[in-house]
């Protein structure tokens, strides 16, 4: 029998839907303690985020609902669950969050949402607290609107038109990891052609160009490997001009007991999130360093590596590209120096302006990162 409240006050409904919008990152990265893992005391719907371009702020984040007609066995909302199920309406979502906006507690709304009787009921639910913020209350900050799975095309291009940024969950690198994962949902029709289009929505030149796009992968629930993850994650953003692709490592506990390919996922929590960082690292490389697909090297089982991090892994396979002269390398070329990030790049790119950089202690405090950039670069 699924528990139902019937009457919870807004408070307590934010209590339990926020705390259930902690599985969806597609706003804010996993890949550290600081960014979207931890929730303000002030209440557990406040979150600092990395939002799609880059910069880091607080949204305000819930569910409008708990309630789910979907089977996603990684999922503890999925609908064979016994939990305390609730929902937001419109009014007094809109109403809660301005309060927060009003008072500078956030930056912005990031609104997801179980699937409720079907995708289009939903969205227009979602759409819905868009609209009265956006048109009865002439609101013009940040908001970032889930889209749901199977929802038609005019659902979608209103959530475009609403918000300012969308995403769409991808899951699993491909249909069939997805059957694994879930009976009901259609890869294709239910999540790529949708992301298709808000691809198309939003391409440079478009009304709607402003918008961005971000999608999630849940990390290791289908079994699959790192190699297919990153094989989708460069079409993604090679073919669909994706803002930002993120990820949330599947933990054992949180679904069923026995998804197909469970076995693969690892045993250690630690190795867990570490799987997940190694992701954001390759996607870091792909997004900011120029890096391509075929740059990015596996372990014979097709995952990356847990005990050194990706770029490291290529310098070691490309010594003839080493070692670099730090005072001629151009700035793509420094990126990929392991040790060796945007911020301490462009502060050598403005050094070497005044005079010659001749040893690492000029590039700054020498560290374990710093450290291991020495062995690659030449100062002559």
């Amino acid at each position: 029998m699924v528990a139902i409240i019937s009457q919870p006050d807004t408070q307590k409904k934010l209590e339990i839907l926020s705390t259930d919008a902690q599985y969806d990152l597609a706003c804010a990265c996993g890949s550290s303690d600081t960014q979207g893992r931890k929730r303000s005391s002030d209440g557990k719907w406040i979150y600092p985020v990395t939002l799609p371009n880059g910069g880091k702020s607080i949204l305000f984040k819930t569910l409008i609902s708990n309630v789910c007609k979907n089977d996603c066995k990684y999922c503890p909302l999925r609908e064979q669950m016994d939990i305390r199920r609730c929902t937001l309406n419109p009014e007094e979502t809109a109403k809660v969050f301005l309060d927060y906006y009003n008072q500078k507690k956030v930056f912005g709304l990031f609104l997801s949402s179980g699937v409720m009787g079907s995708s289009d009921m939903t969205m227009d639910k979602l759409n819905s607290i868009a609209r009265i913020l956006r048109q009865k209350h002439k609101f013009k900050g940040y908001i970032h609107l889930k889209v749901i799975p199977g929802s038609s095309n005019a659902a979608v291009e209103e959530a475009v038109s609403l918000a300012s940024a969308v995403s769409l969950n991808i899951e699993t690198p491909g249909e069939k990891n997805l059957a694994k994962l879930s009976n009901k949902k259609n890869y294709i029709k239910d999540i790529i052609e949708p992301m298709k289009l808000i691809s198309n929505l939003t391409q440079k030149g478009s009304r709607y160009q402003k918008v961005k796009q971000t999608t999630q992968f849940i990390v290791g629930a289908a079994g699959e490997q790192d190699s297919e993850i990153v094989k989708y994650m460069f079409g993604l953003y090679d073919r669909l001009n994706m803002n930002r692709v993120y990820f949330s490592a599947y933990q054992r506990g949180l679904g069923e007991d026995s998804i197909s390919g469970e076995k693969s996922v690892l045993e250690n929590p630690a190795d867990v999130l570490t799987r997940e960082h190694r992701l954001y690292q390759v996607d870091f490389l792909l997004r900011n360093y120029h890096f391509k697909e075929s740059d990015i090297m596996f372990e014979k089982d097709g995952n990356l590596s847990l005990s050194t991090d990706p770029k490291e892994i290529w310098a070691k396979m490309h010594p003839e590209m080493f070692p670099i002269n730090i005072n001629k390398a151009s700035k793509f070329t420094l990126l990929k120096v392991p040790g060796l990030g945007p911020v301490t790049v462009n502060r050598i790119i403005k050094a070497r302006k005044t005079s010659l950089i001749r040893n690492i202690e000029q590039v700054g405090k020498v560290g374990s990162r710093l450290e291991k950039s020495e062995k690659y670069l030449t100062f002559c």
